[in-house]
């Protein structure tokens, strides 16, 4: 059902789902959803959960198998922005941030997410400054919050579809922006 929820929302958007698009999506009848989930916000909660998980698993496999953090950083780099504008997982999550102001419990999930990604940066930029690699404009841990917020606003762009924002442009404005705060040419 939350999966049926997902591509409800990511099909008609966050103000325009239904219950009965997300029964539609999930197979079964509305009374069947309200069942399971009685407040609509219980289960979009849980949508924004899952999504959250998945897309920050998808960044950390990204750069698993990475030998060296230039490596390390350019998977996470590219991992960063949505290569399509139909990218279900950051359709969902620029869908739900709508939901932060409203709701503690969507406002907690957005932050962990940020404190996340901020931190699977920071151990790459130590690591990098670390061995030589790389070397930061400023803090690691501000070089960190830069990058995820560039990235938050870039994808923001793609899936908007911003004709003069493609994705392709949107990941060599973030790899020109870390090459300017670490140094490392890749």
């Amino acid at each position: 059902m939350v999966n049926a929820a997902g591509r409800a929302i990511a099909d008609r958007g966050l103000s325009h789902v239904r219950i009965k698009d997300i029964a539609d999506q999930a197979g079964m009848s509305s009374g069947s959803v309200l069942y399971y989930y009685p407040e609509l916000n219980d289960l979009l909660v849980e949508v924004h959960h899952e999504t959250v998980d998945r897309y920050y698993q998808q960044r950390v496999e990204a750069i698993h198998g990475d030998a060296s953090p230039s490596d390390q950083l350019a998977s996470a780099l590219a991992a960063g922005v949505p290569h399509d504008p139909d990218d279900l997982t950051a359709r969902l999550l620029y869908e739900m941030h709508a939901l932060c102001e409203a709701s503690p419990a969507h406002a907690d999930l957005m932050t962990s997410l940020f404190d996340r990604e901020v931190a699977l940066y920071l151990s790459i930029l130590e690591a990098g400054a670390g061995t030589g690699e790389f070397t930061l404009s400023t803090s690691p841990n501000q070089v960190a919050r830069t990058l995820v917020a560039l990235e938050d606003g870039l994808g923001l762009h793609v899936v908007s579809r911003n004709r003069s924002m493609s994705p392709t442009d949107a990941s060599e404005v973030l790899r020109r922006c870390a090459v300017e705060l670490t140094g490392c040419t890749f």
